[in-house]
């Protein structure tokens, strides 16, 4: 079997120093559209070092964006990458991420789900520095046509949206150079910036990173909701379900579910709101 979930689960976490500084949260904000207008005084605080805060989705990049997959190459994991798709994403903070940082990230397979036809391979990467943890990442891989080894399911995670009108909606342009300044935050897969690859993978032209529509729209959810202040939130995940191109609009549906918790849902506005991300959840205080 290609995958060997015993192998997998027992394997030694892998160990990597990071750091950071305000030029990579600056350039990661920048990559999620943020700085329109130039001078508003809410975008300064992703974008001038004076008044920086980081949004909690940095995790994902930090590091030069080895959060994601950092667990991919652990032993009893070998898969065509080409069956690989990044099905899901969640962080969660111990505290806020300082503007500049050093941490040790360790990488592991927390979790091997069997779907049948395909299967799931949950990667977490935790982060800590020397006054305790930062972060918990989980990327959920989907792996085509490794299923049926007879594991655990393991759980949905579906959400049923509320039977209501939205609390907010909110509308995002992105940019149609935007996944050539994401990208530069450590993503360099070409599907994203050379249009020969993308119609080599199916796509008329190259589509925008799931993980930036991510940060995209935790930043909305932060200004709209939260008044800005991403020291509030607390743990963010998502399913993704669709694709999005450079030159989209996002509508990001929101709704209050309960204390300190925003659902969210993500649609394409101009292809009759085909769906983005689903199961979006954000916990905040």
């Amino acid at each position: 079997m290609p995958i060997d979930a015993r192998a997998a689960l027992a394997a030694a976490p892998r160990r990597a120093e990071i750091a950071w500084n305000h030029k990579d949260v600056q350039l990661y904000h920048l990559g999620l559209g943020a700085g329109v207008p130039a001078t508003d005084p809410d975008e300064l605080r992703y974008t001038l070092e004076s008044r920086l805060q980081v949004l909690p989705s940095f995790a994902t990049v930090a590091g030069a964006g080895t959060a994601a997959f950092g667990g991919m190459g652990a032993d009893g994991i070998d898969v065509d990458l080409a069956a690989v798709l990044h099905g899901g994403q969640s962080v969660r903070v111990h505290r806020p991420i300082p503007v500049t940082g050093r941490a040790v990230q360790t990488s592991k397979v927390a979790a091997v789900y069997d779907k049948g036809k395909a299967a799931v391979i949950v990667l977490r990467t935790e982060a800590h520095d020397d006054e305790g943890p930062l972060w918990t990442n989980d990327a959920q891989i989907f792996v085509r046509g490794e299923g049926g080894f007879g594991g655990e399911r393991g759980p949905s995670g579906r959400l049923a949206l509320p039977d209501r009108a939205p609390d907010r909606t909110a509308e995002r342009p992105i940019r149609e150079d935007q996944a050539l300044l994401y990208r530069l935050s450590g993503d360099w897969n070409p599907l994203h910036a050379d249009p020969a690859f993308a119609k080599l993978a199916g796509f008329d032209r190259p589509i925008l990173h799931g993980l930036c529509t991510y940060g995209m729209v935790l930043k909305a959810v932060t200004d709209t909701l939260l008044d800005g202040d991403v020291s509030r939130i607390a743990a963010y995940r998502t399913r993704f379900a669709g694709v999005v191109f450079p030159g989209e609009t996002l509508r990001i549906r929101m709704w209050r579910v309960g204390d300190g918790r925003v659902q969210v849902a993500v649609t394409a506005a101009g292809r009759d709101d085909a769906p983005v991300l689903a199961d979006t959840l954000v916990e905040h205080s």
